[in-house]
């Protein structure tokens, strides 16, 4: 059974892979295990033991301390309210926003910004 940390360190590592754009596959093939094990590490079946998770850092280009950095506030809201927001970050959907809105100019990525924002305000405004 999966405990809140391994929830926590597979959130941040399917964040990570796809961040870069990275299947389960290649990232599997640069630690040399099969992707089957990626994605038991993503949803938390497996946990991730320290050495692997170095190879992982490695492959991944980040340090071993990112795939704890927010566990502290990720626990206290598991205790409150479930899953929460940190939810979010997980979804391919939302990783998709991310990187088609770096890949754009700082103008244009600007003007997406104002329209996200103002899109939420009407949102709230027909709520009212």
């Amino acid at each position: 059974m999966a405990t809140d940390i391994d929830l926590h360190l597979g959130r941040r590592l399917r964040r990570r892979r796809r961040l870069l754009g990275l299947t389960q596959q290649q990232l599997a093939m640069q630690v040399g295990i099969r992707f089957q094990q990626i994605q038991k590490y993503e949803c938390g079946a497996n946990r991730i033991s320290a050495a692997r998770l170095w190879q992982l850092a490695e492959a991944l280009e980040s340090p071993v301390s990112y795939f704890y950095d927010g566990l502290s506030e990720s626990m206290e809201r598991a205790e409150t309210n479930g899953a929460g927001a940190g939810e979010m970050f997980s979804r391919k959907e939302t990783m998709d926003l991310i990187q088609a809105y770096y890949q754009l100019d700082e103008r244009p990525r600007r003007r997406l910004l104002d329209l996200a924002k103002s899109l939420h305000g009407d949102a709230a405004d027909a709520v009212s």
